[in-house]
């Protein structure tokens, strides 16, 4: 198969944008994607060099818009010498056809440009392998495409049978099987994360996934928080590959931090799946770190699509601290917490940059893990120093002593999942030597 045919976007440097208005679909909300759209254009590598947008009462089946419509794109694109002409919104295979033949230039969709950054920016094995299926996935049904402007090309006659032809019938196959492996290995990786994933539901330690849209500054409070070097750029989808560091809370609590990949309005179904994966960290924390630029005009739409895809997951209900993030970009404050109290059990002020509000957030979090706390009384053979040094390094010891036999006696607060290793040593009361049970 000739891969230069289908890496039909990355050539390309100058980009014109297209928005559809449906309908009675305010201006201002397709402008906002489109603003959107230059961001992710920027991030991927190209230019714009123009924008429009094109209303329409329906969707056309051929062009989306009218063919009258696609005349005056045509003519906008080369008034601005673009070189690439990039929809806000998913085309079919045929549609991206209609339109090269229409304007004479290459054509590509809001799904493809982000299909190029995520194969930019993937840096795990997973990641990597992750993107490829989606790009392979949405490379498929425009095989066909491809193959018919090579036998143009060579002047053939595009008979059924004919070389291009049987070439696409083979590059399909090809494809196909690429499909089957990537997804072979993919669940190699998935069941040794999964394999990593038990290992650290069965550790004490707490876990918080960091979500939010793309650009929130969610690498950015990581850093801040635990000097964990994560890359941070003011680009769309900085971070792909989930990162996890260690902090210390006031009460000596240690705390798991997962950092995810941002949300997006218009993310394609593939993606979604492809990288799913990545967003089950946030049905695996104990509790969410929701990061909004609250700086931004739609921060309240980026909320709600973000708890779209967290509803996906099952992860909406989980305990909430929701993080106003950038607030150093806004003139004035007051009051504004209380407009996003609806989205979250928390919510807090914060700037990464100037780390102001970081300390209350710490708080916050350390009062979301004392809500899962329980003080118990335990006592502990002296056989048993590997549990009474994990229990020094992972729970809160309140008091300690020692009985007439060398058992050491312990009352310690600890988080639910280090049940499983003390209860059998938990009494009512160390003093007396009661033996109690948990309920």
């Amino acid at each position: 198969m000739n891969e230069d045919i289908l890496a039909d976007s990355g050539e390309f440097e100058r980009a014109y944008l297209v928005g559809i208005q449906v309908g009675r679909t305010p201006r201002a909300e397709v402008e906002e994607h489109l603003d959107e759209l230059a961001s992710l254009v920027e991030t991927m590598g190209a230019v714009t060099v123009g924008r429009e947008v094109v209303r329409v009462q329906a969707l056309n089946a051929k062009f989306l818009v009218g063919e009258g419509k696609i005349e005056e794109i045509k003519a906008w694109a080369e008034a601005a010498e673009a070189d690439l002409i990039v929809v806000d919104d998913d085309i079919s295979s045929a549609q991206q056809n209609a339109w090269e033949k229409a304007i004479k230039k290459a054509v590509i969709d809001r799904r493809k440009v982000i299909l190029d950054i995520f194969a930019q920016r993937a840096m795990t094995r997973e990641a990597r392998l992750q993107t490829q299926l989606a790009s392979l996935q949405y490379q498929l049904p425009r095989l066909k495409r491809a193959w018919t402007h090579l036998e143009r090309q060579r002047g053939g006659r595009g008979f059924i049978g004919g070389s291009g032809e049987a070439q696409i019938e083979t590059d399909r196959r090809i494809v196909r099987d690429k499909i089957a492996k990537l997804r072979e290995e993919l669940q190699e990786v998935r069941n040794t994360r999964e394999s990593q994933r038990k290992a650290r539901r069965m550790r004490p330690v707490p876990n918080a996934a960091i979500v939010g849209y793309t650009n929130s500054g969610k690498s950015s409070l990581l850093n801040a928080l635990t000097a964990a070097n994560v890359l941070q750029e003011d680009k769309l989808f900085a971070t792909l590959d989930p990162t996890t560091r260690r902090v210390e809370l006031p009460n000596n609590q240690p705390l798991l931090l997962t950092d995810t990949v941002g949300f997006i309005r218009k993310l394609p179904t593939t993606l979604v799946e492809a990288f799913k994966s990545t967003l089950e960290e946030a049905q695996l924390a104990d509790f969410l770190i929701h990061v909004v630029d609250v700086s931004h005009p739609q921060c309240h739409d980026h909320i709600r699509t973000t708890n779209e895809v967290l509803k996906e997951l099952d992860a909406l209900e989980k305990p909430t601290l929701l993080v106003l993030n950038k607030c150093d970009r806004l003139e004035e404050t007051w009051g504004l917490l209380a407009q996003f109290e609806e989205y979250a059990d928390k919510v807090v002020l914060t700037s990464a940059t100037e780390g102001t509000g970081l300390q209350l957030m710490v708080e916050h979090l350390a009062g979301f893990l004392a809500s899962e706390l329980r003080n118990v009384f335990l006592r502990l053979p002296a056989s048993r120093y590997d549990l009474i040094s994990e229990v020094h390094r992972e729970a809160e010891v309140l008091d300690k002593g020692f009985d007439e036999e060398g058992n050491t006696l312990l009352y310690a607060s600890f988080p639910q999942r280090f049940f499983y290793k003390v209860e059998p040593y938990v009494v009512a009361d160390w003093r007396s030597g009661e033996i109690a049970t948990l309920e």
